[in-house]
């Protein structure tokens, strides 16, 4: 039996979970245990995760072409045998060269697992119709760091990290791998209507070379989302401290932290019931935004706006991980979606991976007013979006 969009939706979606809950959120609750049992700092333990996100900027261009060419089944399948065989060697470690080595195969399965490998492989189901599949796809990984944290918490108090670590391996062999193998019943759009859909049509062609316009488009699309990683990715590592530095307490800060998740998925919510049908530049302009203006209110009332300023970056991050699916969608096309997914994303993953090390020197450094720096790099998004000009068709 065939699987419809919405069924394909909901089974990439819960695979997402288990894959971003098993990586990107499991060293926020494993890196203390983890640097204590092998004599690693913990810094060096944050160091292999940036490690790991080199190694993913450098596959996901090479996934992408091959989720271009075969489908996303075979790239997914073999991240889950990937990210279980990592977890399986991070389980083991007894030393900082194991940590690095295990968070070097979890950069594989990272550069070919996580949401650009699944928007690309929707993407080679539907076309230009995928874009309601991105966003069902991140509505329901919005939701891994509320399953990661609490279940890596617990059973790392009941036994001990590396359980945890077995734990999220055998699930990638047992509910992963299954979820993945079912795109072989994904029913698709046929090739032909995928084919006709033109790749160049979005970028206005009023100039004289159409060439140079799309690159230039494609260098400030990178640039917007490498901006956006790099502000995401900092918050996600400094906010209740830069809350703090506002005047909040430790309680009142970790609890205002807490909003941003699900005001992540309150803007995806949003995209996808109000700005369904808004161009993904509209949405991306709309939600780059959010963070300098939640800054705004901060600076303006200090500690009592912390919640705010958590809901209104929360807000815009939602919608900005939609937009960095479907707006190259939108403004390229399909054709080829998947490889230059990948290499738009490399900026983004570089910075990413320096993000947590460069913006703590500038929260030591100003606290709170380190927003000026993160919003200034906002603003500079904004206007790279609004110099990108799309034909009116699209």
């Amino acid at each position: 039996m065939a699987l419809n969009r919405t069924q394909v939706t909901v089974m990439l979606g819960i695979a997402q979970t288990l894959s971003w809950a098993s990586s990107y959120y499991l060293l926020a609750v494993l890196a203390t245990p983890i640097s204590q049992s092998t004599s690693t700092s913990y810094s060096l333990v944050f160091g292999a995760f940036s490690a790991a996100l080199l190694v993913a900027a450098a596959v996901g261009p090479i996934a992408g072409r091959l989720i271009d060419r075969f489908g996303g089944r075979s790239v997914l399948l073999a991240s889950n045998l990937v990210f279980a065989c990592g977890l399986l060697m991070l389980s083991k470690a007894t030393q900082t060269l194991h940590i690095f080595v295990a968070w070097a195969f979890m950069g594989v399965a990272m550069g070919s697992g996580l949401y650009e490998a699944a928007f690309a492989s929707v993407v080679h189901l539907y076309g230009q119709d995928a874009r309601p599949a991105i966003t069902g796809i991140t509505l329901f990984a919005g939701f891994a760091s509320t399953v990661g944290w609490p279940l890596s918490s617990y059973l790392e108090g009941l036994y001990d990290w590396r359980v945890v670590c077995m734990f999220w391996a055998a699930l990638h062999l047992l509910l992963g791998l299954p979820l993945n193998a079912l795109l072989s019943r994904a029913k698709p759009t046929p090739r032909e209507v995928i084919e006709e859909q033109k790749p160049l049509g979005a970028v206005s062609q009023g100039g004289n070379n159409v060439g140079i316009s799309l690159k230039r488009t494609a260098y400030l699309m990178a640039y917007v989302f490498a901006a956006s990683w790099f502000i995401s990715t900092a918050m996600a590592s400094h906010l209740p401290q830069i809350l703090q530095a506002s005047g909040a307490t430790l309680a009142a800060s970790i609890a205002a932290a807490a909003l941003v998740g699900p005001a992540q998925v309150a803007g995806r919510v949003l995209e996808y019931s109000f700005l369904k049908k808004a161009h993904p530049l509209l949405s991306a302009r709309l939600a780059i935004l959010a963070h300098p203006l939640a800054a705004v209110c901060l600076g303006l009332a200090g500690a009592p706006a912390a919640s705010i300023f958590a809901i209104l970056h929360g807000l815009g991050n939602g919608i900005l991980t939609i937009a960095i699916g479907t707006l190259p969608l939108k403004v390229f096309g399909s054709q080829g979606y998947g490889q230059r997914q990948g290499w738009l994303m490399v900026p983004a993953r570089i910075v990413q991976a320096g993000s947590p090390f460069l913006f703590g020197l500038a929260v030591a450094n100003w606290g709170s007013q380190a927003l000026w720096l993160s919003s200034l790099l906002a603003i500079s998004a904004f206007a790279a979006l609004w110099s990108m000009r799309v034909s009116p068709q699209q």
